[in-house]
């Protein structure tokens, strides 16, 4: 039993070592070492948490977010694909090892008179065997190439289950947010029916008394219909929002959901002036990189089917007529099977193989690359946006308070007869636009912080450039 199934595992684990996979570079990164500058971004700033419950401050949006993480069916589905792939690499990972089986059969047979040419006889065999089947000796390391390719995929599958998360911080809290924009527009909406059938009653009283035309009564109820028509669409759109939020958060809402609208303190602000390198950190870019190195490993893989294959095949047991004899002295028995595998003629299935193993590296470069760029548009988009719309809504606030003076001085003239009703709907129409624009630009300039803490990568108070052998699980 000396060359029992152990020492011959040992044996071929002692002789595995080699490996021809290529040795990996992380390719450049193909954009500037800093953001743009210039009058449309925004200047440094200081920092907030490094999760999201550093940046979304509102404690309704938290419980909205912590409910999403929860329950959201595509973060679960992320989730066990990641586990998924876990499976896959263990499976892959345990063709390094050999397989050790054991099996123990018995057999009694009865052989007819007709048979034997004598008498009929009845013949027993037993046996017990431990060994291991075709187990191939990775000489040229084609079994390790195949494990480290499963590996990548793996851990790119957990990047792609930490964006899938990001992207559902960053639409729960742009759902929550259009949900509270839309409803403060429902509720301006009300206030300036409220005002303009006001204006309707006004306006019929004086036009029964003769002061005005016709034509005045019938522009203001004009805008009392249109300003019906926008409640209508609000009501609608407040609906639609609620829907939508209850989708991402995968549960029913509070049934004590309070009704309001945007207010200040909803989101910290997301730090400027941060190096280009933290965008290697963003889970959609190390998903890239994962894949890269997968395509790396399996051009290892490819080289090395150009050479000689080693299976082994090895038992050893003991066999017995007899039962009770099955493990005595002089009952042992082995066998040692070596087989080697040489490929000669192919007609470049081989060397087709190899070119396509490198392709498809090439493309995931490429993808890396398109990665890193798209990453680093979305956060100088982001910072243009954060500086353009602070500029912005400063601008429309002067402009509804302008409005709001335009109206109440209109209001007054109307009112003592100075001006016409057309002068006074025009002002009416010109407030109602402004606070509208108000309302959309604010939401516009959260959105656009969300934005950019997904551009990001979500969390930024790591140490960029990390290793990836570091963030390995």
């Amino acid at each position: 039993m000396r060359n029992s199934p152990l020492h011959l595992a040992a044996l071929a684990l002692a002789l595995g070592g080699c490996s021809l996979i290529p040795d990996y570079q992380r390719p450049a990164s193909p954009v500037a070492p800093q953001y743009p500058q210039g009058a449309a971004y925004a200047p440094a700033s200081g920092t907030v948490g490094a999760d999201w419950q550093g940046l979304f401050q509102d404690p309704l949006l938290q419980q909205l977010i912590h409910s999403a993480l929860e329950n959201n069916r595509d973060l679960r589905v992320a989730a066990l694909n990641v586990a998924a792939y876990q499976a896959q690499y263990r499976i892959q990972r345990a063709d390094l090892l050999p397989a050790v089986s054991a099996s123990a059969s018995g057999k009694r047979q009865r052989l007819p008179q007709s048979v034997t040419g004598s008498k009929a006889m009845i013949s027993s065999s037993y046996s017990a065997n431990l060994g291991i089947s075709a187990y191939e000796l990775d000489f040229f390391g084609r079994i390790r190439s195949l494990s480290q390719q499963a590996l990548m995929t793996y851990l790119s599958s957990e990047q792609a289950r930490r964006s899938a998360q990001l992207s559902l911080v960053a639409n729960v809290a742009t759902a929550y947010m259009t949900w509270c924009a839309d409803h403060e527009l429902l509720e301006l909406t009300r206030k300036t029916l409220a005002a303009d059938e006001q204006s309707l009653r006004l306006t019929a009283r004086n036009g029964s008394a003769g002061k005005v035309s016709a034509l005045d009564v019938a522009q203001a109820r004009t805008s009392v219909d249109s300003t019906r028509a926008s409640l209508a669409r609000y009501q609608r759109q407040v609906a639609l929002d609620l829907n939508n939020l209850t989708l991402l958060v995968g549960a029913p809402l509070p049934s004590s959901l309070p009704e309001r609208g945007l207010a200040e303190g909803m989101l910290a602000q997301v730090p400027a002036g941060l190096p280009s390198n933290l965008l290697q950190r963003r889970p959609d870019i190390l998903q890239a990189e994962y894949q890269l190195q997968a395509a790396n490993a399996n051009i290892g893989a490819a080289r090395a089917a150009f050479f000689p294959s080693v299976s082994l095949t090895a038992s050893a047991g003991s066999s017995s007529k007899e039962l009770s004899g099955l493990f005595k002295s002089g009952s042992g028995g082995w066998i040692f099977q070596p087989q080697i595998n040489l490929p000669i003629f192919n007609a470049g299935n081989l060397r087709a193989s190899l070119d396509y193993s490198r392709l498809q590296k090439d493309i995931s470069v490429a993808q890396y690359e398109k990665a890193i760029q798209t990453a680093f548009q979305e956060v100088a988009d982001g910072l243009a946006a954060r500086q353009t719309y602070q500029q912005q809504l400063s601008a429309q606030h002067n402009l509804v308070q302008a409005s709001q003076d335009y109206y109440d001085l209109a209001e007054h003239r109307y009112r003592i007869g100075v001006d016409s009703n057309l002068v006074f709907l025009d002002a009416q129409r010109s407030l109602f636009s402004a606070q509208q624009g108000l309302i959309n630009d604010r939401l516009a300039q959260l959105l656009a912080e969300v934005n950019l803490y997904q551009a990001l990568g979500g969390a930024w108070g790591e140490v960029p450039g990390l290793a990836l052998s570091q963030q390995r699980p």
